[in-house]
């Protein structure tokens, strides 16, 4: 296969995206290679959850220098690969996290399609009604729907207090990042932080209203977010290290 953007400069502007797959540490992973103007070098990383890998690249690379790049960082992305959680796949009998607690999935065909939470004597169920087909995408929306009611009730919370307002709330799922704020004022959010614990998902919402009023990471922005989530450096703390296994959860 010929990668585009590796040919000569002279000829016609390529595609700046190349996909294909990467074999390594005994899994196959989606691989894209993004060339970008202001690269100076080779840079990888693995996405969130080791959904797949992304190396950015200087304008005009030759295939074959990737693929030198790839060979001298096999045992690195080995290592890296090896700590990341195994995706376990969404399905009856397992337990999912909702609001930090862990829930077990129970399927009950026999209804209609919904899902509600309820609990027995081995503890909080996640029941979920409908084909069996259809229960990851089933589960998937319910948190969606989690998402969007909590976490506008806490935008409004956080803006009110800020004294800044949001022009529009987005959720999607994310490999990359948990939030975003843009200069015009658009919050993003994951909906798989519905699987943290409460507090974290506050920090979260606090930590993108902040970016309202300052669109950066410096001290003043920090300050800001501790003044609205008191909890911060812990609840910052958790992400980091939970987090990873929350994007590694499979609704496919």
């Amino acid at each position: 296969m010929t990668l585009g953007f590796f040919r000569n400069l002279t000829k016609p502007k390529p595609t700046p995206v190349v996909e294909r797959e990467y074999c390594v540490a005994g899994r196959t992973l989606p691989l894209k290679i993004v060339e970008n103007d202001r690269a100076r070098r080779l840079t990888l990383r693995i996405d969130s959850g080791g959904k797949g890998l992304r190396i950015t690249v200087p304008p005009g690379l030759r295939r074959g220098e990737v693929e030198k790049f790839l060979d001298r960082h096999q045992d690195w992305l080995e290592q890296r690969l090896a700590k990341v959680p195994a995706r376990p796949q969404v399905r009856p009998g397992i337990k999912i996290p909702v609001r930090g607690v862990p829930h077990r999935i129970v399927h009950e065909p026999s209804k209609r399609g919904t899902v509600t939470i309820s609990s027995d004597e081995r503890g909080p169920l996640l029941i979920v009604h409908g084909d069996r087909v259809h229960l990851p995408r089933r589960i998937a929306d319910f948190l969606k729907r989690e998402a969007k009611r909590e976490i506008e009730k806490l935008v409004g919370k956080h803006t009110l207090a800020l004294g800044k307002r949001a022009k529009a709330i987005r959720f999607k799922d994310t490999s990359s990042r948990w939030g975003s704020c843009t200069s015009d004022g658009n919050l993003s959010f994951s909906w798989r932080i519905m699987m943290a614990p409460s507090p974290v998902i506050n920090y979260l919402v606090a930590h993108e209203v902040a970016h309202l009023k300052e669109m950066n990471h410096g001290p003043k922005f920090w300050k800001l977010c501790e003044q609205l989530c008191p909890d911060t450096e812990r609840c910052k703390a958790w992400l980091k290290r939970n987090g990873g296994a929350l994007q590694a959860i499979a609704f496919e």
